[in-house]
């Protein structure tokens, strides 16, 4: 954090008050599982956005990013409808949500500096809500539970951005523990336990280089889709509030009821829920080779029944299927673009990057961006 306050102080002729700290999130298994009430096997990177705060009169903030050196000016009265491409969004929006609550923040200036690759599918936007969220809790004197500010950061995506994401992306980065993934039942809105990765991997992120903007993307419709799927099933079965409450024969006997497009919709989600407890069962046992083919497994059935991959995507998974050092490999986030995941032996793991990156650069011309990720803390602020 040394390096944002020097920056700060260089900024503004003075200290922050705070600064806080929201790591980016990989997912794991689940995908789109969250907004379906369901489960998620998901991980906290090391890769985090740092904010700092300094609590000004008035009614002016300023913000200012040290990656680029870009600054943002907004008056507290005038952000109560989002700019379209300002990111300062996904900050104004958390003042937003507050003020729902009947929770004030005062003006401020307020920095960031971040490791966490924007529109890649690591939620660096969750990664800044979470940030300026714990960064206003010690500034402005706000104590709310932890599950509170993921509520309020996913209703800057839902509210005040249009976008019906779930809870995934913020419980993920303010949960996160370090080495472990978090199973997280999001009906519930609870992580029930975590579960350690294996010592001797790691976890590999091969960005497509193409950035998917989830508002102008097909997120909102598969939304409607698997809720459509499940209201059909609900008719029928009563205990059906969710795709989450379908099971793999329940989604079969009741299929004649769906439109093609919905039963595949529910089919990916219906295999999502059922592939984490596998999952999760597979490492407790040790069975590290079981729990990489599920990420296979996960991303055929993306390709095939939800319909969010692309072809950079499905080159880099094909890819990892023939070399030596990877146990499974699948999309993770959204889709439409974004990042694969790829669980490597840590000893093969450069010569697997380098590899990789190659073949993608012949492919498609391309640079694919390599990340080895270690698993990180959830997010934390320090009172200066």
């Amino acid at each position: 954090m040394s390096i944002i306050i020097e920056q700060f102080k260089k900024t503004y002729g003075k200290s922050p008050v705070a600064v806080s700290r929201a790591p980016g999130r990989l997912e794991i298994l689940g995908n789109h599982t969250d907004y379906n009430q369901g489960l998620v096997l998901s991980a906290a990177v090391a890769q985090s956005t740092e904010f700092a705060i300094a609590p000004v009169s008035g009614k002016k903030c300023t913000l200012c990013d040290f990656r680029d050196g870009s600054r943002v000016e907004f008056n507290l009265d005038e952000i109560d409808q989002a700019k379209p491409g300002d990111w300062s969004n996904y900050v104004k929006g958390m003042i937003v949500g507050l003020r729902k609550r009947g929770i004030e923040v005062g003006a401020f200036e307020g920095a960031i500096l971040s490791t966490v690759p924007l529109s890649a599918g690591m939620s660096s936007s969750a990664a800044l809500e979470v940030s300026a969220g714990f960064a206003f809790s010690a500034a402005f004197g706000i104590d709310l539970p932890k599950s509170d500010w993921a509520r309020i950061g996913q209703g800057v995506e839902n509210n005040y951005l249009g976008v019906s994401t779930g809870l995934l992306d913020q419980f993920s980065s303010i949960f996160g523990h370090h080495n472990a993934l978090i199973l997280s039942d999001f009906r519930t809105v609870e992580v029930l336990k975590t579960v350690n990765l294996h010592e001797g991997y790691v976890l590999v992120v091969a960005n497509s280089m193409v950035k998917h903007n989830l508002v102008d993307s097909e997120y909102n419709t598969r939304r409607k889709d698997c809720e459509s799927a499940a209201a059909k099933i609900g008719m029928v079965v009563k205990s059906v509030k969710a795709l989450r409450d379908v099971t793999p024969d329940m989604l079969e006997r009741n299929a004649h009821l769906l439109t093609r497009q919905e039963y595949r919709r529910a089919l990916h989600i219906v295999g999502e829920n059922d592939r984490v407890l596998r999952g999760v069962a597979f490492l407790e046992q040790g069975a590290i080779e079981e729990f990489g083919k599920l990420l296979f497994e996960s991303h055929r059935s993306s390709i095939e029944n939800f319909e969010n991959s692309c072809p950079e995507l499905d080159f880099l998974v094909e890819q990892a299927k023939s070399i030596p050092g990877c146990l499974g490999a699948r999309l993770s986030g959204g889709g439409f673009g974004g990042i694969s995941i790829h669980l490597v032996a840590e000893a093969e793991s450069d010569s697997y990057c380098q590899r990789i990156a190659t073949a993608f650069k012949l492919q498609t011309g391309k640079d694919a961006e390599m990340i080895k990720c270690a698993i990180g803390e959830g997010a934390s602020v320090e009172k200066l």
